[in-house]
């Protein structure tokens, strides 16, 4: 080899080690956690990625992402954050309130961005929804329940008693339970109420409503939405109608839902991440939500549970599944 020649090759190479500690140096670290896989999470987290992507964020070039479910259970919730956390990564992102709590709380200095949180002020997540204050803030799913309510009066209109089910132990689901009794009188029905601390046992709280109740409603509680298929079949076969709070559940087989596009929620979170990553205080950035909501139908689950879909009620759904 000539002496310019090895000159030559050893600039490219030093410039070849040179780009790859800048590329390294450049290299942002997110790590993603949720409670368990459904749908709905499943729709937020790819939104979020969707979005991190389009923004100039590509894995393997630009960002190194972590991912994990903790496939129902909050000791592993909390030992995935802990983990995390050790990491130090630019951003922790949790999907679902026990996420989010955990995350907030092992992950000192490091900002927390949540996803599909209800009521991130009962869970103790921001001080309020206009000023989150710490390291902490996101999207909520949070929605009334009154176009619900009379979305299911205007369906089964003699329904006198409404079952929910819902995990006793996640603050955001109380919240919910408690935002509903607020509601409910305005509508004309009763509640009775039906909890599963595990998805395992949602079947059983599910048949334990059958004869107590006219109609099943599914919060955007995490454990129960795991599991909404099994109290498909039950309401099915006992001809309670099922009814959801998020439009994922409908694919799966409840009668309907007025709620949000999940992978919407999750591009707005999304474009909150660019922004903590781009230096922005998530003190300073309001906890953010959707502004509307769609009407999703199930046509083949109302035939089945026996209550009829008008043309006037189909034509206002965003989508009717077959």
């Amino acid at each position: 080899m000539s002496r310019q020649k090895f000159w030559v090759c050893l600039a490219a190479a030093l410039a070849t080690v040179s780009l790859s500690t800048v590329s390294l140096a450049e290299m942002t670290n997110v790590a993603i956690t949720y409670i368990i896989d459904h749908p709905a999470i499943d729709a937020a987290r790819k939104g979020i990625v969707d979005q991190l992507v389009e923004s100039g964020f590509k894995e393997g070039e630009t960002l190194t992402l972590h991912v994990q479910s903790a496939q129902g259970s909050m000791p592993t919730q909390l030992q995935i954050a802990k983990e995390f956390a050790g990491m130090e990564p630019d951003l922790l992102v949790a999907i679902s309130t026990p996420s989010a709590q955990a995350l907030q709380s092992a992950a000192g200095d490091i900002p927390v961005l949540f996803s599909a949180v209800t009521d991130p002020v009962s869970a103790k997540l921001v001080e309020s929804v206009e000023a989150p204050g710490g390291s902490i803030t996101g999207t909520s799913d949070k929605q009334p329940f009154g176009p619900t309510l009379q979305l299911i009066r205007t369906l089964i209109p003699e329904a006198k008693t409404l079952g929910v089910i819902y995990n006793a132990g996640e603050a955001n689901s109380v919240a919910q339970v408690d935002a509903l009794k607020a509601e409910l009188g305005d509508y004309g029905f009763d509640l009775e109420l039906s909890t599963a601390s595990q998805t395992a046992m949602v079947g059983d709280a599910a048949l334990s409503l059958t004869n107590r109740a006219d109609v099943i409603l599914i919060p955007t509680d995490s454990t129960i939405v795991a599991a909404v298929e099994s109290v498909v079949n039950i309401g099915t076969k006992a001809k309670v109608p099922v009814f959801a709070s998020d439009t994922d559940s409908v694919e799966r087989g409840a009668l309907a839902a007025l709620g949000f596009d999940y992978y919407k929620l999750g591009r707005l979170t999304g474009e909150m991440a660019v922004r903590v990553l781009g230096g922005e205080s998530p003190a300073s950035i309001p906890v953010a939500v959707l502004d509307s909501q769609d009407l999703y139908l199930n046509r083949t689950s109302a035939a089945a549970m026996g209550v009829p879909l008008t043309d006037s009620i189909l034509e206002k759904a965003a989508k009717v599944v077959e």
